[in-house]
């Protein structure tokens, strides 16, 4: 066994970073079905229980840029175990929760593991031989695309067998055992980027988004024309605009905002909006139809097994399309692929819209929404390393990431109102709530496909020069894959 510290074999880093980013990429669906479930036995609201979910994906858009820049400057091993252990943390906690304030706090406590991604990603790019980083990177990066999908298909079964702590004990006792293998196996990168950490930034760009989270999440009780949703909402505003200013003045800014002005950047990053309005959306409400009883005229009255197996073939169908994807970028160039990846996810959602009565049309939607999404999340990371300086791959790739869960925040609670504005008899939403969500969903991939055409052509079919050979090896990010890998 190696010394602590000592340089592994990059194949022993490998399988330690993937162990790591599997815990990660499971916890962030793994709830999403079962939400009835904790709302049932933490004795609480519909719109509290969804905080499960929300402050999960809130806490790991502020901490993703975060624990990427402290990794940077403090070392890159040392921040990927301090994230480990407190995913594990926050598992426990999840776990053993009696109280709905316990679990949401566990949830913002595992949220942190959002820095899992840019931390393995920068200990491929300083460990691992040249021609070994693009496939690498590749492979981390779609086991992150496609445990979404996979958590929601295992929650059923996890639950049926063992009961919902379950759901947070087995992906601690698998984070447990990467955190001792990342101590004895990953070695410490003697690669630093000086520099502070800015916290008014940081502590900004928190406020602003719990003020955007909040009143979206709670419009559906509150109503849209409210005092604190109408509060919340221009507060979100005003510290968005603070956040930037605060960012355009510091030394070391969390988030570049000069790279953000970039027309390539910010057209990437609001097609990373809208897809991730599509995507989360349909993650949240396609288990709830499919569970819904049969007496409201519609439905299946599917398990949460049932329910989960309906969206397996959107995972299936991702990840060979972002295994090729690389290969369509560099021929078609990654603009095209953005936009033909969210004209399929139309198609993909408007087969839900309109064709939802038999089982079979859902698995067909399922697996085209993976093609889409595959494409579009492949040639977004490849458009934005290609224009980002390489010590800010990991900054501009992880802030498109969380663009796309904001835009999944902002899906879920738009979703929600809609098909919660009308109920049935049965008390149950009514079936023209879920056609009418769908259909907006599939009116924002048609936003996102208009947004594509805003990105710049003269990028197309554009390769990395020899005086910059890590954008070829890391253009890829977490539900994306590789552009410019010297095997192909």
């Amino acid at each position: 066994m190696p010394a602590v510290g000592a340089r592994s074999h990059y194949q022993v880093t490998f399988t330690v970073l993937a162990a790591a980013v599997a815990a990660y990429a499971l916890l962030q669906s793994l709830v999403v079905p079962v939400l009835t479930t904790v709302q049932e036995q933490l004795h609480t609201t519909q719109s509290t229980a969804t905080w499960a979910l929300t402050g999960y994906l809130l806490s790991a858009s502020v901490f993703t840029p975060i624990m990427g820049r402290i990794g940077d400057m403090w070392g890159k091993k040392r921040m990927f175990v301090a994230t480990l252990a407190a995913l594990a943390l926050g598992s426990l906690l999840a776990a053993v929760a009696t109280s709905i304030g316990l679990m949401i706090a566990a949830r913002v406590i595992q949220g942190i593991g959002g820095g899992v991604l840019p931390l393995a990603f920068g200990i491929i790019r300083d460990e691992f031989p040249r021609e070994k980083v693009a496939g690498a990177v590749g492979v981390i990066a779609s086991l992150a695309a496609i445990g979404g999908g996979l958590g929601i298909v295992l929650a059923g079964p996890i639950v049926d067998s063992l009961g919902y702590p379950w759901l947070f004990w087995l992906p601690m006792i698998l984070t447990l055992a990467a955190v001792a293998a990342a101590v004895v196996f990953v070695p410490e990168s003697p690669i630093r980027t000086p520099g502070r950490l800015s916290w008014t930034p940081a502590l900004l760009l928190s406020a602003w988004l719990v003020a955007l989270l909040v009143p979206l999440s709670e419009a559906t009780e509150w109503g849209w024309g409210s005092g604190r949703v109408i509060g919340l909402l221009v507060a979100s505003v005003l510290l968005a605009a603070a956040w930037i200013m605060a960012e355009n003045r510091a030394g070391t800014p969390l988030i570049d905002m000069r790279m953000m002005r970039q027309p390539a950047v910010w057209t990437t990053n609001l097609v990373a909006l809208l897809i991730g309005i599509g995507m989360y959306a349909t993650f949240a409400f396609l288990p709830e139809f499919v569970q819904t009883p049969r007496v409201a005229g519609y439905g299946f009255g599917a398990s949460i097994t049932q329910s989960g197996l309906l969206l397996l073939p959107s995972s299936i169908t991702m990840f060979p399309v972002g295994m090729v994807a690389g290969r369509l970028a560099r021929r078609l160039g990654g603009k095209a692929l953005i936009v033909a990846g969210s004209l399929i996810g139309v198609v993909s959602m408007a087969i839900l819209a309109f064709a939802h009565d038999q089982k079979w049309e859902l698995y067909l939607s399922t697996a085209i929404m993976g093609v889409g999404f595959g494409l579009a999340f492949s040639a977004m990371s490849a458009l934005i390393v290609e224009v980002v300086p390489v010590e800010q791959t990991g900054v501009a790739s992880g802030m498109n990431a969380n663009i796309r869960t904001i835009g999944g925040s902002i899906g879920s609670a738009l979703m929600a109102s809609i098909v919660t504005a009308q109920l049935g008899a049965s008390g149950l939403p009514k079936e023209s709530g879920y056609t009418i969500g769908f259909a907006m969903l599939a009116g924002c991939l048609v936003l996102a496909a208009l947004a594509g055409l805003l990105i710049p052509s003269a990028l197309r079919g554009r390769r990395p020069s020899d005086e910059e050979p890590e954008h070829a090896e890391l253009a890829v990010l977490a539900g994306g894959t590789v552009v410019g890998d010297k095997s192909e």
